[in-house]
């Protein structure tokens, strides 16, 4: 195994209380009473209170880290709690890092909890990030990544970094920066993908304990780097088949032609879709309806249980990639197309299904932006999401 300097410094000597508490770390011959030291005097910060954020914050409180951040300006919602273990049923429509201080308390209430309830930005992962020694990165999307990315190499922060989709997990560990010519998520993903070309957890799902899974590894590598024992995850990609049961291993190199990072950038700004389609907002969706355009709702049955556009038709992607224009019903001919899924990206892809057709049209297809998501958010609040 590769032997790291530990990451912290040890803190002051164990109460009696913490001595119990951690008497299981204690007799660890890797970690002992030192190594739980560095433990209380670490301070970790964990971007997303989410589905990686829910494991990596009840784990590191169990712990014994000294200080948690955790950043996320969402708040619960009832789809959360299929894997957002660290948020009940009495947290819905809390801010998600008020009820995760919540939880770490009432696990280990020698912690400290720093709450940020912000999005992580360009404008402030540095700040937000320099004030800790360790980042759990669990971000949902790709600018989050890159901005923590950036943030980490300019302050010179370890990363830990876990992704989760379907029933998929990975995990590295990264840093780069001054003093560490090292490797950063950059390295993984040079380019953002195209947008709707990788599906989110929202729109492509996840099973709930993968989640737990990739969490879990990322806490273990984060209680190695603190405390300088094992062979942490640097240059090596874990990544995780759940339906096969299987874990393997790909080495990360460095691009030695990759340009120096001397700002935050989330990565996202200059990537463009395949193809650009207009949309519809919202507010308008009505009035177009009202003027002869019929709405298709691409989404599947189940979806449509939950919350549904009056009016629209239901005609899942499948069939349109399928049978392309001729999956529409006969009466909508002759009418401008609008269709919409739950976010957006899949109404994107019955577009790409369809494009042949109205090329050659006068009829024109959009699809809505948001997708009904957004349309509940603008429109009807009172209504359930997903």
């Amino acid at each position: 195994m590769t032997a790291l300097p530990p990451l912290v410094d040890p803190a002051e000597e164990l109460t009696r209380e913490e001595l119990v508490r951690y008497a299981r770390h204690l007799s660890l011959g890797q970690i002992g009473e030192e190594g739980q030291r560095r433990l209380k005097n670490a301070r970790v910060l964990v971007t997303g209170a989410g589905g990686l954020g829910s494991p990596a914050l009840l784990y590191l409180a169990a712990a014994g880290v000294g200080t948690i951040g955790v950043v996320d300006d969402d708040v619960v919602d009832v789809s959360n709690l299929q894997r957002q273990v660290v948020h009940g049923v009495d947290d819905l429509g809390r801010i998600k890092v008020d009820s995760a201080a919540d939880a770490v308390a009432r696990i280990n209430p020698l912690v400290t909890v720093v709450p940020h309830h912000t999005r992580l930005t360009a404008d402030n992962a540095v700040d937000i990030i320099g004030g800790y020694d360790l980042v759990i990165d669990g971000a949902d999307n790709f600018a989050t990544r890159y901005v923590v990315s950036d943030a980490c190499t300019l302050t010179d922060t370890p990363c830990v970094w876990g992704s989760i989709l379907r029933f998929d997990g990975r995990v590295s560990v990264f840093r780069n920066g001054p003093t560490h010519d090292g490797i950063s998520y950059r390295d993984l993903h040079p380019d953002a993908p195209a947008p709707g070309e990788v599906p989110s957890c929202a729109a492509g799902g996840v099973i709930g304990a993968v989640p737990g899974t990739i969490g879990s590894i990322m806490v273990t590598e984060a209680v190695k780097l603190i405390t300088g024992t094992g062979d942490p995850l640097y240059g090596r990609l874990l990544i995780h088949d759940g339906l096969a049961m299987t874990f393997r291993e790909l080495r990360i190199v460095p691009d030695p032609a990759a340009p120096p990072v001397t700002v935050v950038d989330d990565g996202i700004s200059g990537v463009c879709a395949v193809a650009s389609y207009p949309t519809v907002r919202p507010t308008d969706l009505q009035g177009r309806m009202a003027a002869g355009a019929v709405l298709i709702d691409v989404r599947e049955p189940w979806e449509r249980e939950i919350v549904s556009v009056p009016g629209a038709v239901a005609v899942p992607l499948a069939e349109l990639q399928d049978r392309g224009a001729d999956a529409l019903p006969a009466d909508t001919r002759g009418h401008d197309i609008i269709f919409h899924c739950k976010a957006g990206s899949r109404s994107e892809q019955a577009l790409d299904a369809v494009a042949p057709y109205f090329a050659a049209r006068e009829e024109n297809a959009a699809h809505l932006d948001g997708g009904v998501l957004a349309w509940v958010h603008d429109l009807h609040p009172e209504l359930p999401t997903y």
